[in-house]
C-alpha cells in the first residue's frame, strides 16, 4: 500500500490515535498536513519529523470547530499542494458526567468539536474533491456511538450523528468517485482513557473479547485501509475497530 504523492489533512494530529493516523499515512509515501488547537512544540516537532520521512508536512493551528478555519485550511493545502485526497476528521473532546449535571457548556463543546467540525472540514474538501472526481474521507466515530454509554449522552449523540451524517455524504459523492467511511474504535489505550479509574478500564477490558485495549496503530491501520485503493467500493460502511465489544 502506498500513498506516495497523495496529499493527507487530518484533524486533531498531534496526539493519541491521531498522531498514529499521521504518521501511517507518512510511512507510506503521503504529504501530511493536520491540525491542531494549541500544543504548538507539540506540532512543531511532529512537523519536523514527517519532513525527515522524506514528505512534505503541514501543522495548522485551527479550532476544528471553526468553520472559517477550516475552509481556510483546505484552501491553503490545495492552492499549495494541488489538492486533498484524504480527508481524516479526528479531532475530538469529552466532557463526561450524568446529564443530570452536564451544563449547556458541556453539551455544546463536545458536539461543535466531534461533530460540527465534521461538517466544517467535509464541507470545505467536497467542491475540491467532487471536481477532481476523486476523494476518501474517514471520519471517526466510537463503538459509544453505535451502543451508548451512561455518561456520555454527549459524546454518543456527537459520535452517532458522525454515522448518520457520514452515511449520507456517501450517497451525495458516490458518484464523484469519493468515498465516505467511519472508523468507530472501541477501548483505545490514550491519554483520554488513561484518565479512567482503574475499576472503569477493568470493567471495560472485561467485556473485550480479545482481551486487550487497542493501540492508536490499530485504529490507524483501519483509516489507511479505508483510504487506499483496495477500500474504492466501500462506502457508507461503519468499520467497528473494537477488539468484539460491541458484538
Amino acid at each position: 500500500m502506498s500513498f506516495a504523492n497523495k496529499n493527507v489533512l487530518v484533524t486533531g494530529g498531534t496526539r493519541g490515535i491521531g498522531r498514529s493516523i499521521v504518521e501511517a499515512f507518512a510511512a507510506q509515501g503521503a504529504n501530511v498536513a493536520f491540525t491542531y488547537r494549541s500544543s504548538s512544540e507539540e506540532a512543531e516537532a511532529l512537523k519536523a519529523e514527517l519532513e525527515a520521512m522524506g514528505v512534505k508536512a503541514r501543522a495548522i493551528q485551527a479550532d476544528a470547530a471553526d468553520f472559517d478555519a477550516a475552509e481556510a485550511a483546505v484552501a491553503g493545502i490545495v492552492a499549495d499542494w494541488g489538492s486533498i485526497d484524504v480527508l481524516v476528521n479526528n479531532a475530538g473532546v469529552t466532557k463526561d458526567g450524568l446529564m443530570i449535571r452536564m451544563s449547556e457548556a458541556d453539551w455544546d463543546a463536545v458536539v461543535g468539536t466531534n461533530l460540527k467540525s465534521v461538517f466544517n472540514y467535509s464541507k470545505a474538501v467536497y467542491r475540491p474533491m467532487m471536481k477532481q472526481r476523486a476523494g476518501r474521507i474517514v471520519n471517526m466515530s466510537s463503538i459509544v456511538g453505535v451502543t451508548g454509554n451512561a455518561g456520555q449522552t454527549n459524546y454518543a449523540a456527537s459520535k452517532a450523528g458522525i454515522i448518520g451524517f457520514s452515511k449520507s455524504l456517501a450517497k451525495e459523492l458516490g458518484g464523484r468517485g469519493v468515498t465516505v467511511n467511519v472508523v468507530a474504535p472501541g477501548y483505545v489505550a490514550t491519554d483520554m482513557t488513561a484518565a479512567l479509574s482503574d475499576a472503569a478500564r477493568e470493567a471495560m477490558l472485561g467485556g473485550v473479547p480479545v482481551g486487550r485495549a487497542a493501540t492508536p496503530t490499530d485504529i490507524a491501520s483501519a483509516v489507511v485501509f479505508l483510504a487506499s485503493e483496495g477500500a474504492s467500493y466501500i462506502t457508507g460502511h461503519v468499520l467497528h475497530v473494537d477488539g468484539g465489544l460491541a458484538m
